[in-house]
């Protein structure tokens, strides 16, 4: 038992030791900490005090630095305003320089303008005392004429008129014919150059649409036999019937070419004979030739005989007639010479008619009117002439020459018949579709037509289709879109409008469309 109480009594000491001892650590343990705790407050109060001190010198050397800079830059404002403010005085002072300046020149303006006033004043007055001086002067020589004459004024002023309006006349009238002389001749020299310079500029398309006639052949073989052993076919063709013959590479065909149409039908019918016959050599070429002449040379009289017969037209000399069916083998812009003369004479006619002249003779020197076109090439002089002295030659009256002279004004009209007779020419030529241009007009213009579509960018190629009354139009689709390829197609509308203001509808279709190839192998 005091065992165990000696052990609790232990335990109980001990544990009371141990709580004071670590009680006293505790306390020791405080007092350290509070000792750090001031010394760690100590030193922060420190560097806050030095901390407040450094940021107090820097804000007031930042002060002082600013200070200096915006003194600075208030002096180099006051500068420039200084600077500024000189130059408007300088300015100023030059405004009112010329101010000055403009309003001295003004005064002496004005002032000048008042001396010529009062100069102008004094010239008023000398000008009325002159005026009336010359009045008193003018009625003293009237008064002194008029005693001396023994006229009165308005009489002198008739006989001065009188005299004045002959002499007027007379110099006039000498005036006006040399001037219709000079005209006449100026007008003749001008009329050449023209003519030259239009043969000159037209001559090889003219030539070429009007000049030659292509014959078709049934196979190449047969241009061996036209041009015979060392051509001595082709050159008896040639010499029987005035042309030339061309065989070239064109397949099938022979180009004949000669200036007289007649000429031209005479080798055509002959070539075409010869192939019929299958039979050519010179003495076969020689016969055929003969024949096809006189058959030729019958179907003209015989064609001009329909013609009179038409036209109720008597006693027309076999030559005339048979130059009448020459006419149905010539041209002119297109128009059939002997349709043209046809036309003529029943338009003379009807007019003749109207204005109760002789019907039969209008009609007669309607007809013949261009019967010099058919005249041989080798007569000088223009058809006109050439026709009223070959019409001469076989019976016709002069009237009838005369209407044949000046229905192109080769000689001026002095009768109602030729009169007639030139204004049934102008009417049958002028009708709309009578006379029409060539070929090479109308490829012109289909070229025109290309070209307008292909000045567009985009465009690829432009067709004219439909005789040039469609325009197609292939643009790439890469550049030109379908609402572009629309406005393209108003665009190119407009320019042929601008450009081509006589062509008539012309419809212009753009196309545009995307291919996607691709080979498979």
């Amino acid at each position: 038992m005091e065992v165990v109480i000696s052990s609790v009594l232990g335990l109980l000491f001990g544990g009371v030791g141990i709580f004071f001892f670590k009680k006293f650590q505790d306390d020791a343990q405080k007092k350290s900490a509070k000792v750090e705790a001031e010394r760690i407050l100590n030193r922060a109060k420190s560097e806050s005090a030095k901390i407040d001190k450094d940021s107090k010198n820097k804000a007031k050397d930042f002060e002082t630095r600013a200070r200096k800079n915006v003194e600075q830059e208030i002096q180099k404002q006051k500068s420039t305003l200084k600077n500024k403010e000189g130059q408007l005085e300088r300015k100023l002072k030059e405004m009112d320089d010329q101010l000055k300046s403009k309003l001295d020149e003004n005064d002496r303006f004005v002032q000048g303008l008042k001396d010529r006033e009062e100069k102008i004043a004094i010239a008023e007055t000398r000008v009325n005392d002159l005026e009336k001086k010359a009045e008193l002067s003018t009625q003293e020589l009237k008064q002194k004429l008029e005693s001396v004459s023994s006229m009165s004024t308005e009489e002198a002023k008739r006989e001065l008129i009188q005299a004045v309006e002959e002499e007027a006349k007379l110099a006039a009238a000498k005036k006006i014919s040399e001037i219709e002389a000079e005209a006449d001749k100026e007008a003749d020299k001008k009329a050449k150059r023209i003519l030259a310079i239009a043969l000159s500029r037209f001559a090889g398309e003219f030539t070429s649409e009007r000049t030659v006639s292509v014959l078709t052949l049934p196979s190449d073989e047969m241009k061996g036999k036209i041009i015979g052993r060392e051509g001595r076919n082709i050159r008896t063709l040639e010499a029987l019937c005035g042309v030339d013959l061309i065989v070239d590479d064109t397949p099938e065909a022979v180009v004949i070419s000669g200036f007289d149409p007649v000429r031209r039908e005479l080798a055509k019918r002959t070539v075409e004979k010869l192939m019929e016959d299958g039979r050519v050599h010179p003495a076969r070429i020689e016969e055929v030739v003969e024949k096809m002449r006189a058959e030729l040379n019958k179907n003209l009289k015989d064609e001009g005989e329909k013609v009179c017969v038409e036209l109720g037209i008597p006693n027309l000399h076999n030559e005339i007639q048979k130059a009448l069916g020459g006419l149905k083998y010539r041209h002119s812009h297109l128009q059939n010479a002997l349709n043209h003369s046809i036309e003529v004479a029943h338009l003379a006619g009807i007019m003749a008619a109207e204005m109760g002249a002789n019907v039969k003779l209008a009609r007669r020197a309607g007809l013949l009117h261009d019967i010099g076109k058919a005249v041989d090439h080798t007569v000088e002089g223009n058809h006109a002439i050439v026709g009223a002295e070959f019409a001469k030659k076989y019976g016709e009256t002069e009237a009838v020459c005369h209407a044949i002279r000046a229905h192109h004004d080769d000689e001026k009209p002095n009768s109602v018949i030729a009169s007639i007779v030139q204004a049934a020419n102008i009417l049958s030529n002028s009708r709309p579709g009578a006379r029409r241009p060539g070929m090479d007009n109308y490829i012109n213009r289909l070229q025109d037509l290309e070209s307008i579509g292909n000045s567009f960018d985009g465009v690829l190629k432009t067709f004219a289709v439909q005789a040039g009354k469609e325009v197609r139009v292939i643009v790439e689709a890469s550049k030109v879109t379908d609402d572009q390829s629309q406005m393209l197609a108003r665009d190119i509308a407009r320019k042929i409008e601008r450009e081509m203001p006589n062509s008539g509808a012309i419809k212009v279709a753009v196309l545009r469309e995307t291919r996607s190839v691709e080979m498979a192998r």
